[in-house]
């Protein structure tokens, strides 16, 4: 599949939140109970600070999907880690689009000086553990019983990959 990666603008933000609010409707990719507003989505895709940005993934016009790097913690001594995710229309899951995300994220964080990327998986979510670890993560911690959705307490997982 051909997909190209491009910085997030406004005109976008519709498909995303309209891709976000998928998983939180129907998964527990997410711990949102109510989709964002467009508003909310704004301010959890677009970054003041440049080292960390959203791309959104495009198959011609259409957002396919997107993946971010976004701060870990809010202190000096995590500037070398940053947090990814990413979140795929459905229809374009299991067609390979998830790696290239990662190696297009992971590329990205090395001009950032970011060295270790970290991301937050619900222990149910076996097609995102899958993609992380197949793409060099390993699982780091596991809190049990953290999350709580559609009734259910759900394991946090956080997978970790050192770049070189």
């Amino acid at each position: 599949m051909n997909v190209t990666f491009e910085a997030i603008r406004p005109e976008h933000l519709q498909q995303v939140l309209e891709i976000y609010t998928y998983y939180v409707l129907n998964t527990t990719a997410t711990f949102h109970t109510n989709p964002p507003s467009l508003e909310e989505m704004k301010r959890m895709v677009f970054f003041d600070n440049p080292r960390y940005q959203t791309f959104v993934i495009l198959e011609g016009e259409v957002v396919c999907g997107y993946v971010l790097l976004n701060q870990f913690k809010n202190r000096e001594g995590y500037d070398r880690t940053a947090e990814v995710t990413l979140y795929l229309n459905p229809d374009y899951v299991g067609k390979g689009i998830g790696s290239r995300a990662l190696q297009h994220i992971e590329a990205f964080a090395r001009t950032k000086d970011v060295r270790v990327l970290v991301s937050i998986i619900c222990g149910e979510n076996q097609r995102s553990i899958d993609v992380f670890t197949r793409n060099g993560y390993t699982q780091c911690a596991c809190y049990r019983q953290v999350g709580e959705k559609f009734g259910q307490l759900l394991d946090v997982l956080a997978y970790q990959k050192i770049l070189e």
